[in-house]
């Protein structure tokens, strides 16, 4: 071995060793949480953020991340509503890069998309965001640069209340999931794109057939037909990625501390680039009390599925003992460990991985549609359903009936035999404020090619320059997102908050991110009413990277004031 190679080994073995340093006070395992609100946190109204490269060490290796302020995860921020807020942004790398403010509502020049709201921020220069914290909950933010968001340029962000917070806690911590890899994210991306299944180690087999797999023959000869893959559930796998929590492998095991009767409020964000949990602590009902940092009814559940950028705020109550915090990848191949514990070295065990799921009729939409069924009544809308678009080589499939799937918990969570939270039985607190009707109905399709790994919306990508989605300032119109593909994509809409129509009536859940299932459509009631042009694009960090992205385009009607 040459010197030079010696002295490089014996860095990176340095930099994972000191890895703890490169995590924030309220990430560092032994957390005793944000009992005292605003402890170990980043807040103020002049918050200065440094971008850079820097080594993060993850199970002994090191690897290079995108570090803000020098850790991974990013600082916590911490504001509160009502206040005027300055994050001035230092980019220190070679590149351009930028931060998004995922679920707050801002001025379109403030939320940071290169390309859509803004030039993003050079190599070497700064950029100050400024703007009015009009909400409060649990948000996020990371990058909208390139493939930096994978390789660690993402932080929690909490709002608290004005007045007085309508959920009751005594103790709180912030549980970031991610996947990391030590791949390059450009050849991760490289792989998917010369063989989509490359990272898919659980296909089906002839030996699969003793039982261990749960296809019917029926179902076999259907796949093999059409020539799809049923085990096609994640595009990158445990064969790739290490499953973090609050930058802790399940190895490191993060563990959070609390004292026996505290009502604990973990607060949860999925950051992953590409994937999309199961979460569930053992032994513990969570009892879901707010989504994308809206509060909404109390609902008790024993598991739920969290796509990429959604977040959610559960309230546990555990006993005198260690609990471990299980988030299984959606594909099973993998999971996120921690432990919640009264004290430092107890931990719980932890359960093996689950059989993984297999995709089925209803995830290639052949599930059927009955609207009245499902509570869709007549509306007085202009119908523009089934909006054309070309078929060429980036759309595989078009699902011939899909089905409203908001009740369904997600794929592989429909017969676990404990209850599994679903889009239904999420509640908003207070009624809506617009009640109008929605004037028109709009059709998204969300298509692609899954053995291109060509990703699009309506079949056409970003790049192509497609005409944006155009609504008047305050229109009221419905979405109908209709999921093609036999993947489920977390759908993000920038600066806008959407209703889901789940027939709760005026108490529809409001949110920013939502899965859509595979052959399913969701339909969501929005008010178009921040000016500007926006991103709207599915949150699996590849699929946008392939072109599943597009623009939202809102503009004064005449006479009205910007």
């Amino acid at each position: 071995m040459q010197r030079r190679t010696l002295l490089r080994g014996a860095g990176l073995i340095g930099a994972a060793a000191g890895m703890n340093a490169l995590l924030p006070a309220w990430a560092r395992s032994g957390s005793p949480g944000l009992a005292a609100k605003g402890s170990a946190t980043l807040g103020g109204n002049d918050i200065r953020l440094i971008v850079d490269r820097t080594m993060l060490g993850v199970d002994g290796r090191a690897g290079h991340a995108v570090a803000i302020n020098g850790t991974v995860p990013a600082p916590l921020l911490r504001l509160r509503e009502g206040e005027r807020v300055r994050l001035t942004v230092d980019n220190r790398l070679d590149e351009p890069t930028s931060i998004h403010w995922h679920g707050l509502l801002v001025p379109f020049e403030m939320d940071g998309v290169p390309g859509v709201s803004f030039p993003g921020i050079a190599p070497r220069s700064s950029f100050s965001y400024e703007f009015v914290l009009k909400q409060a909950g649990t948000y996020w933010y990371h990058s909208h640069s390139g493939l930096q968001e994978q390789i660690g340029h993402y932080g929690p962000l909490i709002i608290d209340p004005a007045g007085a917070d309508p959920i009751a806690y005594d103790r709180e911590h912030v549980l970031v999931l991610s996947d990391w890899t030590f791949l390059h994210p450009h050849t991760l991306f490289t792989r998917l794109k010369q063989e989509a299944g490359f990272w898919n180690r659980q296909k089906t087999t002839l030996a699969g057939r003793d039982g261990t797999d749960r296809m019917s023959d029926e179902d076999r000869r259907m796949f093999a037909r059409m020539r799809m893959d049923p085990t096609d559930i994640a595009d990158v796998t445990a064969a790739a990625y290490t499953y973090l929590l609050n930058g802790h492998s399940p190895g490191e095991n993060w563990t959070g501390l609390f004292r026996p009767g505290e009502r604990v409020r973990l607060r949860i964000v999925n950051a992953a680039a590409q994937t999309i949990f199961n979460l569930r602590v053992p032994g513990l009902r969570l009892t879901v009390v707010a989504t994308d940092g809206i509060p909404v009814r109390p609902v008790e559940v024993d598991e739920l599925q969290i796509g990429n950028a959604e977040t959610y705020d559960l309230i546990v109550a555990p006993d005198d003992r260690a609990y471990s915090i299980v988030a299984e990848t959606i594909d099973r191949s993998g999971m996120a460990v921690a432990t919640l514990a009264p004290r430092l070295g107890l931990r719980a065990a932890v359960p093996p991985l689950r059989p993984r799921p297999t995709l089925g009729m209803k995830d290639m939409g052949m599930g059927g549609m009955d609207h009245a069924a499902r509570g869709h009544g007549a509306m007085d809308m202009r119908d523009e359903a089934r909006v054309q678009f070309p078929v060429g080589p980036g759309v595989d499939m078009i699902a011939p009936m899909p089905a409203d799937r908001t009740g369904d918990p997600g794929i592989g969570l429909d017969q676990v035999g404990h209850r599994v939270l679903t889009y239904r039985d999420l509640v908003a607190l207070e009624p809506r404020q617009d009640r109008r009707a929605p004037t028109r109905r709009i059709d998204i399709h969300l298509t692609g090619n899954m053995e291109r790994f060509m990703w699009s919306m309506d079949g056409a990508q970003l790049s192509e320059s497609p005409e944006p989605y155009r609504f008047a300032r305050n229109e009221r119109v419905r979405l109908r997102l209709i999921n093609d593909t036999m993947m489920t994509h977390p759908m993000h809409l920038h600066g806008h908050f959407f209703e889901i129509v789940n027939g709760q009536g005026d108490l529809q859940p409001l949110k920013h991110t939502i899965r859509v299932l595979p052959g399913g459509y969701v339909d969501l009631d929005l008010t178009a009413d921040a000016p500007g042009d926006w991103a709207f694009h599915c949150h699996l960090l590849y699929h946008m990277h392939a072109g599943m992205m597009r623009v939202v385009t809102v503009r004064p009607l005449d006479g009205d004031a910007a």
